[in-house]
């Protein structure tokens, strides 16, 4: 049995954190258009890995703090082309990239870099475990308190204004708290696929529920099965975790279309 291993104890506790609070920051990402901006934190992560790596500290530490600058970076640039705001995505995540293959040049230690990239969920550490469950319920018990403001803001950030919303102050927490759950979640699933945890659960969820709230909890639902059955597989069939995770929700979702489409066919016949 798997379960007699301690990595994968830890792999399946980390996992479902990431796969409860993942989603919660894709649903408002996607609606609000942003669906790239996963994959530019993550990539722009990896030069805070290198740096880590380097100055040899935490390389999550690392991350965190990169991931942050470039969710700052992202937001600001929007604000001056609002009307190009996706430019702000692909700019950041250009200079991430740059940055990130420039210092990887200087990592002596080409191993530990590469473990970023597809994720190492079976191999981390007491403080990136003890790290993921604080920051998932600081990320959970945030997004609760603000669920209100969230959905507002998801959909018009003008018409959240008029309703009194702290639109500006809203969208610095929801900031932060997307730059560090990427952070982490570039070490347990790897930096070139997290954003397909953020956006691939929601977009099967959105084939499903009919509402705000039953999307999100559609979405932490999908994202617990891909978590679940990816881990299983990948261990019996000695596969990478991550992208084993990524590929169950893809296939999930092609299901799911095809499911959708034979239903709404033979409601047409009806």
């Amino acid at each position: 049995m798997m379960f007699e291993y301690e990595f994968m104890q830890r792999a399946f506790l980390v996992g479902i954190m990431l796969a409860i609070i993942i989603p919660c920051i894709g649903v408002v990402v996607v609606l609000k258009r942003l669906s790239m901006v996963g994959d530019a934190l993550s990539h722009t992560s990896l030069a805070g890995v290198a740096t880590g790596l380097i100055f040899n500290f935490n390389p999550i530490l690392g991350a965190v703090a990169a991931c942050t600058l470039a969710a700052f970076g992202i937001d600001a640039i929007r604000k001056k082309i609002p009307k190009y705001s996706e430019m702000s995505i692909a700019i950041i995540m250009s200079a991430g990239i740059g940055l990130a293959g420039v210092l990887s040049g200087f990592v002596q230690n080409a191993q530990s870099f590469n473990s970023f990239l597809f994720g190492s969920i079976v191999a981390i550490s007491d403080f990136e475990l003890q790290l993921v469950i604080v920051i998932s319920f600081i990320v959970l018990i945030t997004f609760i308190i603000l669920y209100k403001e969230l959905f507002y803001i998801s959909f018009d950030e003008q018409s959240a204004k008029l309703a009194g919303v702290p639109v500006r102050l809203v969208n610095f927490i929801f900031t932060l708290l997307t730059a560090v759950t990427v952070s982490i979640a570039a070490r347990t699933v790897g930096a070139l696929i997290v954003s397909s945890m953020m956006v691939v659960p929601v977009a099967c969820a959105m084939q499903v529920a009919k509402s705000y709230k039953k999307t999100v909890l559609w979405s932490i639902g999908f994202a617990i099965l891909f978590t679940l059955s990816g881990l299983t597989i990948s261990y019996y069939l000695g596969l990478k975790p991550g992208g084993t995770i990524v590929l169950c929700g893809v296939i999930t979702l092609l299901f799911v279309f095809a499911f959708m489409r034979l239903r709404s066919h033979r409601s047409v016949q009806m």
